[in-house]
Formats: C-alpha cells, sequence, structure tokens
C-alpha cells in the first residue's frame, strides 16, 4: 500500500503522487488527493488501484519538495466551508490521566469520579462493541473548517488573547461523502491539534473554545486499515535543542474505543453525510507536553513522529495579532 503526498511542483501547479523511498512519484492525470478520491468513487476502486490504471507521469525528490517548503496539507477543498475538522478525545489508555491534570478533581476513595473520568471509564467499558452492536458515544468537538487546516513546515498561529498553544499529536482518519451519502475513508494522517489547554483548565466547559485552533495534517496518507498498534515520538524543539521528548502510542491496541465505534458516531448525524463534503476527525491522544509543564513559545518547533506515517510532521509555532471587528447592526 502506498503512502501518498500532496504538494505543489516548482512552477507552483499542485501535485498528488506517492511515496518510493526518498521519490515522490506524481500520478497521472490528478492534481489533489479530492480529484483521485473522487473518480476512485466513481469507478468503484481503491485509490491504489487507481494509482496503477493511470500510472505515473514524473518524479520528484522528497527532500526537495520538504527544503522548499512545497508539502501542502493531505486533504483540502477549493471551498474551505466544504472541509469539517472535527474530533474526540479520552479515547485512549492514559488519556484521562492526562485530562484530569488540567482539571480540579477529587480523586480519593469514595469520592466522585471528575466527567473526564467517568467518560473515560465509559469508553473502557463499552467503547469496543461487539460486531453488529453500538458501542458508547465519545467526547466530541469541532475545531473548524478547511481554514485551519495546515501543512508539515507551515507555521502554526495562535491568536494573541489565547493564553495557551500547545500540541497534541494525534491520527487523524480522512473521509469523503459520495454522492449516496456513503462516507469513504480514504486513509489515515498524522495531526498536531493545536490547543489552548489553559483555557480548557479554567473550566471544562470552555472545551469548545480551547479547541478553535489551527491544526497540522500529513504529510503523508497511509491507506488501508490502520495497525492495532502504533508508536511514535512527539518532541518540542527550542533554540535548536530538545527540550521536550516523549513516546506516543494510538491503534486500537492503545484505544478505549474501536475507530469503527468513533466513526459510527460522527457520522450518525445526516449534517455530515453531505456529497461531496471532507471530513478530518482527529482520534485523541494520551500524550501533551502541557501535562508535564511544557509551556511552548514563539518559535518552539514541534515534531511528531512515526515511522509507519513516513516523514514526520513538523511546525513551528507562533503568536499573532488578530483583529477583532466589532458587529454593526443593520
Amino acid at each position: 500500500m502506498a503512502n501518498f503526498v500532496q504538494y505543489s511542483k516548482k512552477d507552483g501547479k499542485r501535485a498528488i503522487g506517492v511515496v518510493t523511498g526518498d521519490i515522490i512519484e506524481t500520478i497521472n492525470g490528478f492534481e489533489t488527493l479530492l480529484s483521485i478520491a473522487q473518480y476512485a468513487i466513481s469507478k468503484e476502486k481503491l485509490l491504489n488501484e487507481v494509482v496503477s490504471e493511470m500510472g505515473i507521469v514524473s518524479k520528484d525528490s522528497y527532500d526537495d519538495v520538504i527544503k522548499q517548503n512545497r508539502l501542502l496539507p493531505i486533504i483540502d477543498h477549493p471551498d474551505p466551508a466544504h472541509v469539517f475538522v472535527t474530533g474526540t478525545g479520552l479515547t485512549h489508555t492514559g488519556s484521562a490521566d492526562a485530562r484530569d491534570k488540567m482539571h480540579a478533581k477529587v480523586m480519593s476513595e469514595g469520592a466522585e469520579l471528575s466527567d473526564s473520568m467517568k467518560i473515560f471509564k465509559m469508553g473502557i467499558e463499552a467503547g469496543k462493541p461487539s460486531q453488529g452492536e453500538i458501542g458508547v458515544q465519545p467526547e466530541w468537538f469541532w475545531k473548524g473548517n478547511g481554514n485551519i487546516l495546515r501543512a508539515s513546515g507551515d507555521e502554526l498561529l495562535s491568536p494573541h488573547w489565547a493564553l495557551d498553544m500547545g500540541e497534541e499529536p494525534e491520527i487523524a482518519g480522512i473521509y469523503l461523502i459520495g454522492s449516496d451519502l456513503q462516507p469513504f475513508r480514504l486513509g489515515f494522517a498524522l495531526a498536531n491539534e493545536m490547543s489552548d489547554h489553559i483555557m480548557e483548565r479554567e473550566n471544562y466547559l470552555f472545551l469548545a473554545h480551547s479547541k478553535l485552533r489551527e491544526c497540522s495534517l500529513g504529510p503523508e496518507l497511509l491507506t488501508g486499515e490502520l495497525s492495532d498498534d502504533i508508536r511514535g515520538t512527539s518532541r518540542i524543539i527550542r533554540d535548536d535543542k530538545i527540550i521536550w521528548e516523549k513516546p506516543f502510542m494510538s491503534g486500537e491496541k492503545n484505544m478505549t474505543h474501536l475507530i469503527s465505534n468513533l466513526e459510527y458516531h460522527h457520522f450518525k448525524y445526516s449534517i455530515f453525510r453531505r456529497p461531496g463534503d471532507i471530513h478530518v476527525h482527529v482520534f485523541g491522544t494520551a500524550t501533551i507536553s502541557f501535562s508535564d509543564g511544557v509551556k511552548l513559545k514563539d518559535e518552539d518547533i514541534v515534531e511528531i513522529n512515526c515511522p509507519k506515517f513516513g516523514r514526520p510532521l513538523v511546525n513551528r509555532l507562533r503568536k499573532v495579532q488578530i483583529d477583532h471587528p466589532l458587529v454593526k447592526p443593520l
């Protein structure tokens, strides 16, 4: 199974290719992952079958594409409003501990569990249903539309009024809705689901606000089924030195939910089954530097590396002044 990469050629034209070692082989007849996915759906073929059918038209150095910052988010849409970026939390073993470190909790024997621990416990008990059954629904959140997606090599911008800019190394499922309302999973990609953890810590009901931040994606799309045991490393680099580094785990072996259960509880809503829409759905994490007392700063670099997903996802962080227009009555 090939890993797909979406990028710009040296002449500025878009391209979609497959990775072979240090080479990106450009697929004939398509410029975007969206276009090749639409074709695959119309012909009832897998993405890799379309590659075999259409062939390779040219080759590019993967290293050159990275150095020249020509990577693009692995999926996008001409109209960003047709991209939904959403996610689920408390889905990984250990994620409740990370979450509880951000919230006041009473964990003494006989005391009431925090809401985070209650949801986590529900996932442990009923997040992996038997075939044909429906499991418990997870925590769910909305991050934004296609305007918030960034590629590996891009800056991740945090608004000046944010209390924190914190990384979350995750795996995202990438989906396209067919003309018959059928969701199709194109594959999986690494994601850095930036969040405002200090805002969330102030009050759990601020979770929805804390998630409205940019999200980087890619650089590669892994097709087929996801391995049940994914291992990677997340690190923070400041002034050319690694100031924090920690392994992260994903895949169903390390999760409290089946991916199929997370998918069911997202796509059960008809609003998320609109023909032609793209969905980027992040599955959660148990590893964040904030839990270890790290506060990210301008110019820090976040690197999320997972060998099964090819090249790492790398982004520099920066806080920016955001205009705040006043509402005008008509």
